[in-house]
C-alpha cells in the first residue's frame, strides 16, 4: 500500500521531475531491491577482502538488516522512498522532517545511475524544500564517501565530527551554529 503523504512530500520537486525521477513509498515488496541497492554501495569496500561471494553476500545481508532496523527505530516518522527512472527502481531516499531541519537519513543510487545528475537534482530539491520552510538540511556522511564533494559543492559544511562520519548541514543563511545545535 502506498503512503500518499510520503509521495506528496516530493510534489513540486522540479529538478527531480525534469530528470525523470519518480517516487513511491517503500514497502515490504521492496526489501530485496533495497538490500541489493545497499550491497551496491559497499562493493568497493569488500573487493579488498579475501571473502568468498557467499561470505560477502551473507555479510551484506546482515548489515542491510541491521541498518534497516536501526533507521526505522531511530527515525520513526521518516519518508521511506524508492526512486524510479524510466519505470525502473534506481535508488532510495530516506528523509525525516523535523521542526528545525530536514534530515537526510540515506540517499543511494544504483551504480549505473550515479554521476548522471540524479543525486544533484534530488539534493537541490531537498534543499529548496527545507529552505522554503525556513529549515536547514543535514546528513551524516562517511569521511571517505565519494559523494562528499557533491555535498560541499552544494553548500553543505561539516558541523560536527562524528568519527567515521561527519554531520554536514546546508543552512539557508550559512548559519552553521544553528545547524550544529538542532
Amino acid at each position: 500500500m502506498t503512503d500518499v503523504s510520503a509521495v506528496r512530500s516530493t510534489v513540486g520537486w522540479r529538478r527531480a521531475g525534469a530528470a525523470g525521477l519518480v517516487f513511491r513509498a517503500a514497502g515490504d515488496a521492496d526489501i530485496a531491491f533495497l538490500s541489493r541497492l545497499y550491497a551496491s554501495t559497499r562493493l568497493e569496500e569488500l573487493a579488498v577482502t579475501d571473502w568468498s561471494e557467499a561470505q560477502k553476500a551473507a555479510f551484506l545481508g546482515m548489515q542491510f538488516q541491521a541498518q534497516h532496523a536501526h533507521y526505522h527505530k531511530h527515525y520513526p516518522q521518516a519518508d521511506w522512498l524508492v526512486v524510479s527512472h524510466a519505470g525502473q527502481d534506481i535508488g532510495r531516499l530516506y528523509i525525516e522532517r523535523w521542526p528545525s531541519q530536514h534530515r537526510i537519513i540515506d540517499i543511494a543510487l544504483l551504480p549505473a545511475h550515479r554521476r548522471k545528475g540524479h543525486g544533484t537534482a534530488l539534493l537541490r530539491d531537498l534543499i529548496d524544500e527545507a529552505w522554503l520552510a525556513g529549515k536547514y538540511v543535514s546528513i551524516h556522511v562517511e569521511k571517505n564517501n565519494p559523494a562528499r564533494g557533491l555535498y560541499l559543492e552544494l553548500g553543505f559544511a561539516v558541523v560536527e565530527d562524528k568519527g567515521v562520519y561527519d554531520l554536514m548541514a546546508c543552512a539557508p543563511d550559512g548559519g552553521w551554529a544553528a545547524a550544529a545545535n538542532p
